[in-house]
């Protein structure tokens, strides 16, 4: 039966391949004609695309951040409104009342040199004070003493 069909249909068949061929080879050489004659568009054209595509990538590397967000917990302090000295503390630790002085001053957000002049004393001696509350309190930054005598009552 096949046979039958290819032997009736057989001048058709070959015609029909013999055109696709010639279709293909058209389409071919028509894509080769166009590749020569506008070589240098579609080169440009893809060195476009390739660096496109390189700054999207380079972007989105560098706007990245780089960071991690570190979240910190801390307990905070809630004061009833009335303050009253621990004077075992106080001694406990040999915090003199100058010192006293300049740490409540440190906790109000003055610096070394407003510290000075508020308490009529040059400025050496609140640097004096300053680092032997730091040292009486074992702490490194002002912060953390502020922090730690409010913790011990010693300031409001």
């Amino acid at each position: 039966m096949t046979l039958n069909f290819w032997a009736r249909n057989r001048s058709v068949i070959l015609y029909g391949v013999s055109l696709a061929i010639l279709l293909f080879l058209m389409k071919w050489l028509e894509w080769r004609f166009i590749i020569v004659d506008y070589a240098f568009e579609l080169y440009a054209g893809a060195l476009a695309v390739i660096f496109t595509a390189l700054g999207i990538w380079l972007a989105t590397k560098l706007t990245k951040p780089k960071t991690n967000t570190i979240i910190v917990e801390k307990e905070v302090m809630v004061t009833n409104g009335d303050f009253v000295l621990d004077e075992k503390q106080l001694a406990g630790l040999g915090i003199s009342k100058r010192e006293l002085e300049v740490l409540q001053l440190m906790a109000e957000g003055l610096s070394n040199h407003q510290i000075a002049g508020r308490l009529f004393v040059s400025l050496n001696t609140i640097k004096t004070h300053s680092s032997k509350v730091f040292e009486k309190l074992e702490v490194q930054r002002r912060t953390q003493a502020v922090d730690k005598a409010r913790r011990l009552n010693l300031i409001p």
